[in-house]
């Protein structure tokens, strides 16, 4: 007698997995953050941040009632880049010069979209695996989690201290940053950890987008050579 067939889900299941509904929490938590983010700024830190710390959440509850799907990793990049978009447009309005933020912006979208192309046409399962890098900083962000948690806190702190300090909508980031860092303070101190994890993300993004890009370049290499 043939083996039976495990029952297959019901699509609507599938959106009520419980790390999906923790996802779907993360939205509205970020919604309502940005609609006070001006009126309110601790307010909307508190819920910007609650709904990021959420995403370790998620995870953990998709391992624990294996309830992994793609659907929610891919709700969860989508709303963990999006929530970051969101808040660099509103720095880019308050900082001067706004290129800096809109640059940052466009780099962690594009270095993130090319990493999941990429993982596609490589044929892998996650876009962290990257065990097969030549660069020992790309294979450690993604291999080691403690680092890569520095580094994704370090961004979203750092992104948040920058609106806090802000007193109006014309300000010199560089001064900002600078008479912010020459200040004794437990400030000063948690600015200048957070820039040095900033930094490390940034060029791991830089990375990421280079190494996602050659994987696309070789596919079309490889490709021609089939089909002459």
């Amino acid at each position: 007698m043939g083996k039976k067939e495990r029952p297959r889900p019901e699509k609507l299941s599938v959106y009520l997995y419980i790390p999906n509904i923790v996802g779907y929490m993360r939205v509205l938590l970020n919604c309502v953050a940005f609609a006070v983010c001006f009126s309110n700024k601790t307010l909307f830190s508190l819920l910007y941040f609650f709904s990021f710390c959420c995403d370790a959440v998620d995870g953990w509850c998709a391992r624990r009632f294996n309830q992994v799907s793609t659907f929610g990793a891919v709700l969860d990049m989508v709303t963990d880049r999006v929530s970051t978009a969101c808040l660099l447009v509103i720095l880019s309005q308050v900082y001067r010069p706004s290129l800096v933020f809109l640059s940052l912006l466009a780099l962690d979208i594009a270095s993130h979209w090319l990493q999941m192309y990429s993982t596609f046409l490589a044929g892998k399962s996650s876009h962290k695996d990257v065990k097969d890098s030549t660069s020992w900083l790309f294979r450690l962000y993604y291999g080691n989690r403690i680092f890569m948690c520095y580094c994704c806190v370090s961004c979203e702190v750092l992104y948040i201290i920058l609106l806090l300090i802000a007193k109006n909508q014309t300000e010199s980031l560089l001064n900002v940053i600078v008479s912010t860092l020459t200040q004794i303070s437990p400030l000063s101190l948690l600015l200048a950890l957070t820039l040095f994890g900033w930094s490390m993300k940034q060029t791991v993004n830089i990375i990421q987008m280079k190494t996602a890009a050659d994987v696309c370049v070789l596919y079309d290499i490889e490709k021609q050579q089939k089909n002459p």
